[in-house]
């Protein structure tokens, strides 16, 4: 299982070659974009835990930078710049991204800047990361009869729905679930963010820090049962590192 995605925008071959390689070697899948427009409309698509940006494609590099910082579900990616050398990666485009890959690259160059890089982009795949699972779930309504349903998955910020009781995207509902291997429920004050037939989605908006806490264990947990050992390795020292 790949531990995240990242958006790899260059027009040069060689780069897109030497990066998915390197990508690859961290479980991390690449998103190949030549083009600026078509990159900008990725990240409009499409969430990101890091991007990868060539200057060689010029001025309009940096567009796709401000894209990042101006999107909702991107701002949190980790940003890399491709650099041929120090003056051409300036001040401006520096403050923009994160890490900065200076030309000539090689294999041993590349894994330099990715190694500390890597704890960031585990930590923001664990911020988005849902697992499926199927655990019945009850969503009570304001002075209306509660739904029982049950959970296509979940993340530390909200979960999908099946269910045939249709709800409007925008309702304040509260949902309660037990977790597998729990005794106490969590109980989550929530909104109803998407609903198409036979699913919908919804984001807590309050859930106390303990109930929190207890699912943000829960899911590092199954996130870490599902990496590849070495990987795996990694994201037990990043969660150390965190606390």
């Amino acid at each position: 299982m790949a531990i995240g995605l990242a958006l790899l925008v260059s027009a040069d071959s060689v780069a897109i070659q030497q990066f998915s390689y390197a990508l690859q070697q961290l479980s991390i899948t690449p998103d190949i974009c030549r083009e600026v427009p078509a990159a900008v409309g990725l990240l409009n698509r499409r969430k990101f835990d890091a991007v990868i940006v060539d200057l060689q494609l010029g001025d309009q590099s940096g567009l796709i930078l401000d894209e990042v910082h101006l999107s909702s579900s991107n701002r949190t990616a980790v940003t890399f710049g491709i650099g041929d050398n120090d003056a051409e990666v300036t001040s401006d485009f520096r403050k923009k991204s994160q890490f900065v890959f200076e030309r000539p690259l090689s294999a041993q160059s590349i894994h330099k800047t990715l190694k500390p890089a890597f704890g960031l982009i585990l930590r923001e795949r664990r911020r988005y990361f849902r697992y499926p699972v199927s655990i019945p779930v009850i969503i009570q309504r304001r002075s209306r009869q509660e739904i029982r349903c049950n959970s296509v998955n979940i993340s530390g910020g909200g979960m999908a729905l099946s269910t045939q009781v249709p709800l409007v995207p925008g309702e304040n509902v509260r949902v309660q679930f037990t977790l597998p291997d729990h005794e106490a429920p969590v109980v989550a004050e929530s909104t109803i963010c998407w609903s198409k037939t036979g699913h919908l989605g919804v984001r807590f908006a309050s859930i106390s820090e303990e109930h929190k806490s207890e699912l943000q264990t829960w899911l590092s947990q199954k996130l870490e049962q599902v990496l590849p050992e070495f990987v795996a390795d990694q994201f037990r020292k990043a969660e150390r590192g965190s606390k």
